[in-house]
């Protein structure tokens, strides 16, 4: 007869201590904590559980969006409130769900990927080498060439790089090393001509010890999350632009490396588990790109990744300096 008196306010707490904390990534609390306490809070912390019926969600769906809310701001708002009312379910605070018979702006379609060609990741590998950020360099070629998440990435040791993968198990999250987005560990190819640079960042590093990061923050810890802000914007934005790709985000460079894949001929499941994410992620990310090499000639990424440094060799060396290098 008690069930459901609390307030949201008062359960979302204790939903906050249960299920939240230990399940959720630390990126994925913090945006939680700020949209709740923005727009959640305010217009329905007040209410009883047992109050919150499908009538008042949509008054609050609808209240958003006349207070200017984005559509996708606001699927994630009433996604949350779903997912916070489903464990009042499951603790027997409420005998159903209000917020499922209530619908959420639909879906937007995921903007076409456009992977940055080897020939542009290499203009960018140049530029940073040519300006002495060799570990800038390196941690570009990293992402495009083994398709790491930049999480991933920073969250590398030595111990993790091997003779032909590289092992991925963590990912760093506001300033801490936690498990990766999908929980589970795999290893990615390490392709040769990556791995001439990766040794080259080593040996300028002091052949570091195993459990030392490969791209330490100060003092060698993880990367803090305004470090990484400060990187995209002063190292990786200038960079981009300057080799027309304008827009482009550290995340996109993980694009290279799967179209890599694809050009190979690799299956879907194959590249699937080489990004670490579902061959259906996989598909649906990456049809277009499939669709337009289907039918061309296979060619093995390290061949691509040679011929694009080859390319810009004969792009910025005269012919007498391009026969020296040769």
């Amino acid at each position: 007869m008690d069930a459901g008196k609390e307030t949201l306010t008062n359960f979302a707490e204790e939903w906050w201590r249960l299920y939240a904390v230990p399940n959720l990534a630390p990126k994925t609390l913090k945006v939680y904590a700020d949209l709740w306490d923005r727009y959640v809070l305010p217009r329905l912390g007040g209410y009883p559980l047992r109050n919150l019926t499908p009538e008042v969600l949509a008054r609050f769906r609808a209240d958003l969006a006349a207070a200017g809310v984005g559509d996708p701001t606001i699927r994630k708002l009433m996604s949350i409130v779903q997912g916070v009312l489903q464990r009042a379910v499951e603790w027997h605070r409420l005998t159903t769900n209000p917020a499922r018979a209530v619908r959420k702006p639909p879906q937007k379609r995921m903007r076409r990927i456009e992977p940055p060609s080897p020939l542009a990741v290499e203009r960018m590998r140049a530029r940073l080498r040519a300006n002495g950020r060799l570990r800038d360099a390196t941690l570009v070629c990293v992402l495009a060439y083994a398709g790491l998440r930049p999480g991933e990435a920073l969250a590398l040791e030595w111990q993790h790089i091997g003779e032909r993968t590289i092992l991925i198990e963590g990912a760093v999250a506001l300033g801490n090393v936690k498990e990766t987005k999908t929980r589970q560990t795999r290893s990615v190819r390490l392709l040769a001509p990556l791995a001439t640079d990766v040794a080259e960042w080593r040996l300028a590093c002091g052949r570091p010890d195993g459990t030392t990061l490969v791209f330490p923050g100060l003092e060698g810890r993880p990367w803090a999350d305004h470090d990484w802000r400060n990187w995209r914007k002063r190292v990786y934005a200038p960079v981009a632009d300057a080799v027309q790709l304008d827009g482009s985000r550290p995340y996109d460079l993980r694009h290279a490396f799967c179209s890599l894949l694809i050009a190979e001929g690799l299956s879907v499941v194959e590249i699937a588990q080489q990004a670490g994410h579902s061959p259906a992620m996989t598909l649906a990310t990456y049809a277009h790109v499939i669709e337009e090499l289907a039918g061309t000639e296979r060619r093995p990424a390290e061949a691509v990744i040679r011929d694009a440094r080859d390319k810009l060799v004969s792009e910025m060396c005269p012919p007498a300096t391009r026969q020296r290098h040769h």
